[in-house]
């Protein structure tokens, strides 16, 4: 195993480390949004807003799919970090060899219900009409490859789950620098339209994807399973089903929320939706550090479980409490100067209603980042400790609260109501979160080892 790319996460000085692991991802996260933000940018320049509001009218259903796919990977990589953590390397290659099978059967699933249900649920979504087509064009050109997103989910996962945040990172800038080219040749020399942004995005993902297979088999094929290792084992597959089908749902119920969220604003006009769109991108770079801290408390998490060391969990999510916050606050005041020239900029508009909008639309929502990102925080560490129902619960808060404001505020309160849903969601969320966590025996058996640390 290469040890100069794996961060000890058991021993040693805890913020070096957390660092350590927690700043790959932070980038591989960056250039991850790039590949939408590039379909963003380069489709609103070059094809014009109606294209662009295409693309916004997918961003909820976008979401669903890729969350899905991104939170089975990482809930998969939970039980393999656990592994890791104990040393068991015969467990963690048939961990391995079951998460392959159970990806395929689950992107066979997730694209036969993509092509049933694509169509009418746009028409759902009150998608306008001189849009439908585009949009339909764009998306179902991700759900048609999504098993390439679950492959790529699956080998990144696995990397991530033994400490090894760099190495994807590496490979990701590459596939994002290709994403780019791609969507420029595409659009501007083929004249592919809009369904082109998304076959760039599923081809630069399949290079991330072969890239990541070919680096474990290199540098660390130890990890990788023989034909042995591809056994039926009830208790394994139901770990690892349970695990990534709690997160991926977990994704996709909060998805499904912002699905029936996006059928409110896409009811105010396509000036709407690129406002919309405009502010949720901004928001996902704005987030993309308190989402890495905390996607690296899932691993440190799961890991010092494995090791047996609960005092290292209570004192890693005080620390990445605080980092998080602290990012939290500085975005909250950079956002409320900064939101008109980046909505602009973003929407390549000077339309002046839609960048009010989408202004509004940070301004308001970063007020309450430092609360979302203790909700962040709580939820991921609740998954590396093996919990799997209490995160859902947080989600299914989501879901609900998404409901109610669809059907009972934001048809009053108009565009204001929306941008308050979901900061006054995460305010509840946080509540439960905060009780289920520090109500764990680990978190207490924990503290209560740091505090005899402490008076001896």
């Amino acid at each position: 195993m290469n040890k100069k790319r794996t961060v000890d996460l058991i021993h040693g000085p805890i913020l070096p480390s957390l660092l350590s692991f927690t700043f790959p991802i932070l980038l591989s996260n960056i250039f991850q949004q790039l590949y939408n933000t590039a379909d963003v940018l380069i489709v609103g320049r070059f094809l014009g807003q109606e294209s662009l509001a295409a693309v916004g009218a997918t961003t909820a259903i976008f979401d669903l799919i890729v969350g899905f796919t991104l939170g089975v990977g990482n809930g998969m990589g939970i039980v393999i970090a656990r592994y890791y953590g104990a040393r068991n390397f015969t467990k963690i290659k048939e961990a391995v060899a079951a998460t392959w099978i159970l990806g395929a059967l689950l992107s066979i699933l997730v694209m036969l219900l993509g092509f049933l249900g694509l169509y009418p649920l746009l028409q759902y979504l009150d998608t306008p009409a001189e849009i439908l087509l585009q949009s339909y064009q764009y998306i179902s050109m991700i759900v048609t490859c999504v098993g390439v997103s679950f492959a790529y989910n699956l080998f990144a996962g696995l990397l991530r789950s033994i400490g090894d945040s760099l190495a994807a990172l590496g490979f990701l800038i590459f596939s994002a620098l290709v994403n780019v080219v791609l969507d420029l040749y595409f659009i501007t020399q083929l004249h592919l339209g809009v369904q082109s942004a998304g076959l760039a995005t599923i081809i630069s993902q399949g290079l991330s994807a072969v890239l990541c297979f070919y680096y474990i088999r290199k540098s660390v094929p130890e990890l990788l399973p023989r034909f042995k290792h591809f056994k039926w084992d009830k208790s394994l597959y139901a770990d690892l089903l349970e695990q990534g089908l709690a997160m991926g749902l977990m994704s996709s119920i909060v998805s499904i929320g912002s699905v029936i969220l996006q059928s409110s604003v896409n009811t105010f006009g396509a000036v709407i939706i690129s406002a919309q769109t405009a502010a949720r991108r901004i928001m996902a770079f704005a987030l993309l550090p308190m989402t890495a801290i905390s996607a690296s408390m899932t691993t440190f998490a799961s890991q010092n479980l494995g090791a047996k060391r609960p005092d290292r969990i209570a004192q890693g999510l005080r620390i990445g409490s605080r980092l998080s916050i602290s990012w939290a606050v500085f975005v909250c005041i950079f956002l409320f100067f900064a939101s008109p020239a980046l909505v602009s900029f973003l929407a390549s508009s000077t339309d002046g209603y839609l960048i009010e909008n989408g202004s509004l639309y940070l301004q308001i929502s970063s007020a309450f980042y430092p609360i979302l990102s203790l909700l962040l925080i709580y939820r991921n560490c609740l998954q590396g400790l093996g919990q799997k129902i209490l995160p859902l619960v947080s989600s299914f808060i989501e879901l609900i609260g998404k409901i109610v404001f669809v059907v009972l505020i934001i048809p009053w309160a108009g565009y204001k109501g929306v941008i308050l849903c979901e900061p006054l969601i995460w305010v509840a969320m946080t509540v439960q979160l905060y009780f289920s966590l520090f109500r764990h025996p680990l978190i207490k058996e924990g503290k209560a080892i740091l505090a005899t640390k402490v008076q001896s």
